[in-house]
């Protein structure tokens, strides 16, 4: 396996990298909803060229972060092309669009950034330590989290298990669409008893007694973590700004 395969896809020593779970959690919603309440393309494409110009900062390399958003790339191609082609007004479809994928990226990067430099432990004792959530909550997502990965294990060897039972849809594509069915309805079923266990191991260490828990890692909200999100709330407030200077600024609800 190639080196570029096997490396981290970000710095753990980068200078915002380094920052409180929490204060990249917090930074991240308030650009997206910042995002949100304006449908041009002037206000995103600010934001947007920001975060890009600050990926580096984060400890990220710009050929990782492509490889993790290439899946967004390709729904938001489809849903652009969707537009295209059943659009009566095919030039006020195409400003749309434009504004469509500028506040798609400048919203989804950010939280594509948070999660590539973050430890979900880290997250999970952050969120607990600093933002006061329940340990039953936030512990059990983490569990969630580390569990993700089996779907992807469970579903190949749903398939493998069919194919070895001589079950194949061929070119039908109503088989196709009932055999996705039936897979995804005995990944669902797996999915449910896993997270009962998990439930029931939870409350048998003791996560719903209300006993104050003590954490082998602490997270500290210091003046940096602050100022990142005072950073955040400035590149917002500049989005929105050049957005309405330029005269581009349509409100979502007018």
């Amino acid at each position: 396996m190639s080196f570029s395969r096997t490396a981290p896809i970000a710095d753990p020593a980068a200078p915002l990298a380094r920052r409180n779970p929490v204060a990249k959690l917090v930074a991240a919603a308030v650009l997206a909803l910042a995002l949100v309440v304006s449908l041009d393309p002037v206000g995103p494409a600010v934001a947007l060229a920001v975060e890009l110009a600050v990926v580096p900062f984060f400890g990220i390399r710009y050929r990782a972060l492509a490889r993790r958003t290439w899946p967004m790339a390709v729904s938001v191609l489809g849903a652009v092309v969707t537009l295209l082609l059943f659009a009566a007004d095919r030039q006020h479809v195409v400003t749309s669009a434009l504004a469509l994928v500028l506040r798609l990226y400048a919203v989804a990067l950010p939280g594509v950034i948070v999660f590539a430099t973050t430890d979900p432990t880290d997250l999970a004792d952050a969120l607990v330590q600093n933002a006061r959530v329940s340990p039953r909550f936030a512990i059990g997502t983490l569990a969630a989290w580390r569990l993700v990965p089996l779907l992807g294990q469970e579903w190949r060897l749903i398939g493998l298990a069919r194919r070895a039972r001589g079950i194949d849809a061929g070119r039908n594509p109503l088989a196709r669409l009932r055999l996705l069915a039936s897979a995804s309805f005995t990944l669902l079923v797996g999915a449910i008893r896993r997270g009962t266990r998990l439930a029931t191991a939870m409350d048998a260490r003791g996560f719903d007694s209300g006993i104050p828990r003590t954490f082998a890692r602490t997270q500290r909200f210091v003046g940096a973590d602050a100022a990142l999100i005072a950073a955040a709330a400035g590149i917002a407030a500049a989005a929105l700004t050049v957005s309405v200077l330029t005269g581009a600024f349509s409100p979502l609800f007018s």
